[in-house]
């Protein structure tokens, strides 16, 4: 019996447990989540008869085996595709044709989180919610991992530990590791290496549709506090018919700046973007709202790989979209499918 342990129930961690459930069953796989939720920055909320995607926007068709998994491996149930295009507006708020490069933009009814439970349910995996792991350690008697939690119980020995956090949270973990090995901190460097983007989200609701051609606009000069703005009524069954919902992300300067200032006045400044870009004063004043902040929300930079790589040897495995090198959904699935593959291998 080998027994695996995952810090993360993100997407790659998911993609992850799935392919080592399929191609070594015997495994044991155990999975230790802080939040209450699945699937990391792939978030879902649900409030009232609204359902909307508030971290990432979609699932784009950018990687065959991620798309293979999704639309034929996995249930399709639900799935549905946004078929409007994106446009784009720049610094001064013009808005512009032309963006709409992704073949596919994919969520489901349920919304995004459905891809993690979908994955996690396929598998045996066991899933601790709201357990936050706040030591690493291996023990050099049985050359394995163990984990303690913040409520002080303790967890394994893991004959392989793959690690799915954000990497400024992985690079703290790493960090205060009890593992006396050069390698520490030549991947604790690395690791901390990865900088980030803030996002700070406002989720905006009115009682009336918006007659526009595009699903979304996004900011291409990186100019704009705005970043990104999407229409939620263009997911089937995220919302109800005859109104709007907007998730208006601010760009990372921004973000940053304000992420401690109040949430109203946040609300309100990103609402009042949303009506100068789509030119309708009506939405500078929602009718009901919601607002999330990530402070690690995109990786500006990729991890380098060799102590990565090298961490393999000692059985510990890193994954997620800054592993991948692009902060995108359809990335953290792909590399967490390669390191499912990895550990499979080497069991």
């Amino acid at each position: 019996m080998t027994d695996v342990g995952i810090v993360g129930a993100g997407a790659g961690a998911a993609a992850a447990a799935f392919v080592i459930d399929r191609t070594v069953p015997e495994a044991d796989v155990t999975v230790l989540e802080k939040s209450g939720g699945l699937c990391g920055r792939a978030a879902t909320r649900r409030h009232d008869d609204l359902t909307y995607d508030y971290g990432a926007n979609y699932l784009k068709s950018d990687d065959d085996r991620v798309v293979e998994l999704i639309t034929e491996t996995l249930d399709d149930e639900g799935l549905v595709e946004v078929t409007e295009p994106v446009y784009t507006f720049d610094v001064d708020g013009a808005v512009s044709p032309g963006r709409d490069a992704d073949e596919h933009k994919w969520s489901y009814r349920q919304g995004l989180t459905q891809i993690a439970k979908r994955l996690f349910g396929r598998t045996d995996a066991t899933v601790h919610r709201r357990t936050r792991v706040e030591t690493v350690r291996r023990t050099s008697a049985e050359d394995a991992w163990e984990l303690d939690d913040a409520d002080g119980e303790t967890h394994g020995p893991f004959d392989r530990l793959l690690m799915n956090p954000p990497a400024p949270q992985t690079a703290e973990l790493l960090r205060t590791a009890e593992w006396d090995d050069p390698l520490r901190e030549t991947l604790v460097d690395a690791v901390g290496g990865v900088e980030y983007g803030s996002v700070w989200t406002a989720v905006l609701r009115y009682p009336f549709e918006l007659d526009v051609p595009y699903y979304a606009l996004v900011n291409t000069d990186k100019e704009h506090a705005v970043g990104w703005i999407s229409r939620e009524e263009c997911k089937a069954g995220h919302v109800p018919d005859g109104e709007t919902l907007l998730v208006v992300q601010a760009n990372g300067a921004w973000s940053t700046e304000h992420y401690e200032d109040d949430p109203a006045g946040n609300v309100a400044a990103l609402a009042d973007h949303a009506a100068d870009i789509i030119g309708d004063d009506r939405l500078a004043d929602p009718a009901w709202t919601d607002h999330q902040g990530w402070r690690y929300a995109l990786p500006e930079v990729g991890v380098d790989g060799g102590p990565v790589d090298s961490a393999r040897d000692a059985g510990l495995y890193l994954l997620g979209d800054w592993v991948a090198g692009e902060g995108r959904l359809h990335a953290a699935i792909a590399n967490g499918l390669d390191v499912g593959e990895r550990v499979a291998y080497r069991i």
